[in-house]
C-alpha cells in the first residue's frame, strides 16, 4: 500500500522530536530529529530532492514520530536511535570492538599502569581514554613509568619477587614488589601519573615542587633531589607539547570527500599534546552536505559510542547545527562543550593537520586496487570498449586573467595515478584568456611526440572545459591523423556540484549518460579533479615565479628615494622579498598601506 504524506502531514505536531522512517516490513531506512516536526517531514515530500533521497522516499511505508521537549533532547534521542536502530541510510560510524585505555587497578595495593582494551567501563578500576590509538596508550605508559617509576610487571610476577628486577635497576620502578617504596608514596606516585594523563601536569608540576621544598628544609636531600628530577622531567615533557601547538584539549574533526569516497580523521589533543587519530570512512548515501554529514558524525560520535568529550571540538566545515550540539555535549558531558570551525593560531595548525590526514585517508581508499579494477571496467562498459583501457589521459588549462597560462597532462593507468608521466605545458604566444588557444597548443605539443613515437599513446584523452575544448581537442586530432584515441569531454554542470557534470563522447553531440553514483563517472571525477589540481600547482609556480623576479621599479608608489630607503633597511632586493608586512611597514616613508602593496607584489 502506498504511504499517503498528506493525510500523514496532516496530523504530525509542529514540536520538536524524532523521526522513524519505516519500509514494508518494519525496517528502519532512516533516524532523525527536528525542531518543528511537521515542517522537517514536509520537505521529504513537497521539496526537490536529490536522487538518493528520493530512493529512500520511494520506500517509506510509515513513518513514526516521538516529540520531546527541546530540540536538544530531540538529539539525544536520535543518536540513542541510530546507534539501537543501525538504519540503512543514517550515517554509521564502525563501532569497534573494542577501545584502548590507560588501566589503574584499584583492588591491589601497588597498581600498575595497564594496557587495557574494552567496549567501556567497568567498575574494577580506573579506565583513562579511550585513546584514538593504541601507539598513543604505550606511549604515554612509556612517559609516565620514566617518570614516577610506576612498576609494568604483571601482579603474578610481583607476587613472586624477592629482589629487584631489571627495571629498578635502569631506574623505571620503585621496586615496591620488595617493599623499597611505601604503599602510600607509591600511591601518590600512582595519582601523579593519572593526573598527567588527565592533562593536569602543570598541577602536579606545583606538587612536586612544593613536596621538594619541604623535603630540602627537613633536611632530606635525597627525597628532595629525587623531586627536583621528576620535576624537570616534567618541565622538559611540557615544553616538547607546548612548544608548537601550546595548551588546549580539543577533538579535531576533517572531512574530505571526491566523487565516490569520503573521509573523515577525528585528531585527538589532550594538554597540548597530540594522541594519535582516528579515520573513519561513512557510507553518505543520502549525499548531504559536508556541513550536514559532519554534524550527524560528530553527535554520532560523542553521543552514540564511549569517547570523553573534550572542552573544544573543532571541525573543517560549519556545523548545520553548531550551538544545539554544543548544548547537547553540554549536557551529556555535564561541563560547557564548545563546538566551532573558526580558529587561529594553533588550534588552527590542529585543523590544518586533521584535514591533512583525511586527504591522505582519502587518496588511500582511492588508491584501492580492487576500486579502482571496478571503476575501470565500468569505463569500459559505458563506452562500449572491447578491451578494459590501459592508460587515460587529462588536460586541462589554468590561469590568472591570462597571467602564466600553464596547462596539465595528468596520466593514469590501472594502479592509478602515474605522478612520473605527468607534464606541465607552458603556454606562449597566445592572447590572454583564450583557452581554445592554448588547449590546442598543449594538445599539439603532446600528440605529436605520441604520433613520432616519443611518447605512451592513451587509449582515452580527457579534455576539461566544455564543448568548446572538446571541438578543439577533435581538430587537433584530426590534423594529426589520430584515430585510435577515445576522446571525452567534462563540462561542468549549472551549479558546478561533483555528481551533475556532463560528459561527452568524441562530439559535442554525443553525450554520455552517467549515473552520479557510476564508478565509470568517479574515475573521470577523480582524473579531471587531479589535472585540475596538478595544472593550478602548475600555474601559481610559474606565477610565483615571475612576481619574485619582478624589481622594485616595477611597484606604483616606489620611486627612487623609496627603493633607496628600502634596500638600505634592509641591505639588498634579497632581504625585502624575504620581508614580512610588518617589517615593510617600518621602513622610513613606507605606510602600512604600501607595505601590503609590496608585500603583494613580491610575493603574489
Amino acid at each position: 500500500m502506498t504511504f499517503d504524506a498528506k493525510q500523514f502531514l496532516s496530523t504530525v505536531s509542529t514540536s520538536p522530536g524524532v523521526y522513524r522512517m519505516l519500509d514494508t516490513e518494519g525496517n528502519t531506512l532512516y533516524v532523525g530529529k527536528a525542531k518543528r516536526l511537521k515542517d522537517r517531514l514536509a520537505s521529504y515530500f513537497r521539496g526537490q530532492l536529490n536522487t538518493k533521497t528520493q530512493a529512500m522516499v520511494g520506500r517509506i511505508a510509515d513513518v513514526q514520530v516521538t516529540v520531546t521537549r527541546s530540540e536538544t533532547e530531540a538529539l539525544l534521542l536520535e543518536q540513542t536511535l541510530i546507534k539501537e536502530l543501525r538504519p540503512l541510510y543514517n550515517i554509521l560510524l564502525r563501532d569497534d570492538k573494542s577501545y584502548p585505555f590507560v588501566f589503574v587497578s584499584d583492588r591491589h595495593p601497588y597498581p600498575a599502569l595497564e594496557y587495557k582494551r574494552a567496549r567501556q567501563r567497568r567498575g574494577d578500576g580506573r579506565y583513562l581514554g579511550p585513546y584514538p590509538s593504541s601507539g598513543a596508550v604505550r606511549e604515554s605508559l612509556a612517559l609516565m613509568q620514566k617518570i614516577f617509576r610506576i612498576r609494568n610487571c604483571e601482579d603474578s610476577v610481583f607476587a613472586n619477587r624477592s629482589r629487584p628486577c631489571l627495571q629498578y635497576q635502569i631506574q623505571r620502578c620503585s621496586a615496591p614488589c620488595v617493599d623499597y617504596i611505601s604503599a602510600e608514596d607509591y600511591q601518590r606516585d600512582v595519582e601523579h601519573a593519572v593526573m598527567c594523563l588527565e592533562g593536569k601536569s602543570e598541577h602536579v608540576t606545583q606538587e612536586l615542587t612544593a613536596s621538594m621544598e619541604a623535603a630540602s628544609q627537613a633536611l632530606d636531600f635525597e627525597e628532595a633531589a629525587r623531586f627536583r628530577d621528576q620535576i624537570q622531567q616534567l618541565r622538559q615533557l611540557q615544553q616538547r607539547q607546548f612548544v608548537d601547538t601550546e595548551s588546549g584539549n580539543a577533538d579535531i574533526f576533517a572531512l574530505a570527500q571526491r566523487p565516490g569516497a569520503l573521509g573523515i580523521s577525528v585528531l585527538s589533543v589532550r594538554d597540548g599534546r597530540l594522541l594519535g587519530a582516528r579515520h573513519h570512512m561513512p557510507k553518505n548515501d543520502l549525499d548531504l552536505s559536508p556541513e550536514l554529514l559532519l554534524t550527524e558524525v560528530v553527535s554520532q560520535y560523542y553521543l552514540g559510542q564511549p569517547h570523553n568529550i573534550p572542552s573544544e571540538v573543532i571541525t573543517s566545515h560549519p556545523l548545520e547545527d553548531a550551538q544545539l550540539l554544543s548544548e547537547a555535549l553540554s549536557q551529556h558531558a555535564g561541563k560547557r562543550i564548545r563546538v566551532t570551525s573558526q580558529v587561529r593560531g594553533h588550534r588552527a595548525q590542529w585543523q590544518h593537520l586533521a584535514m591533512t590526514n583525511a586527504e591522505q585517508q582519502l587518496a588511500s581508499q582511492l588508491a584501492n586496487q580492487s576500486q579502482l579494477s571496478e571503476r575501470f571496467s565500468a569505463l569500459q562498459e559505458a563506452l562500449g570498449l572491447e578491451e578494459t583501457p590501459q592508460r587515460l589521459e587529462c588536460f586541462d588549462i589554468s590561469h590568472s586573467h591570462g597571467e602564466a597560462t600553464v596547462a596539465s597532462c595528468v596520466v593514469f593507468d590501472q594502479q592509478g595515478p602515474r605522478k612520473g608521466d605527468y607534464r606541465h605545458f607552458r603556454i606562449e604566444g597566445v592572447a590572454a584568456g583564450d583557452d581554445y588557444a592554448a588547449m590546442q597548443q598543449a594538445l599539439t605539443r603532446r600528440l605529436k611526440r605520441i604520433k613520432n613515437g616519443e611518447a605512451v599513446a592513451p587509449d582515452i584523452l580527457i579534455v576539461d572545459g566544455g564543448k568548446g575544448q572538446l571541438n578543439m581537442a577533435r581538430e587537433v586530432l584530426s590534423t594529426l591523423e589520430i584515430s585510435s584515441i577515445t576522446l571525452l569531454g567534462v563540462a561542468k554542470g549549472t551549479t558546478r556540484k561533483a555528481g551533475l557534470e556532463s560528459v561527452f563522447l568524441d562530439t559535442p553531440d554525443h553525450p554520455l549518460p552517467l549515473d552520479p553514483a557510476s564508478p565509470a563517472l568517479h574515475l573521470i571525477q577523480h582524473i579531471r579533479d587531479e589535472s585540475h589540481r596538478f595544472a593550478i600547482a602548475g600555474h601559481r609556480a610559474q606565477r610565483d615565479k615571475a612576481r619574485r623576479t619582478s624589481t622594485l621599479q616595477d611597484i606604483p608608489k616606489v620611486g627612487p628615494k623609496r627603493r633607496r630607503e628600502l634596500l638600505r633597511f634592509f641591505g639588498g632586493l634579497q632581504g625585502v622579498q624575504k620581508a614580512s608586512r610588518a617589517e615593510l611597514a617600518r621602513v622610513p616613508g613606507i605606510s602600512e598601506a604600501l607595505a601590503e602593496s609590496i608585500y603583494r607584489a613580491l610575493h603574489g
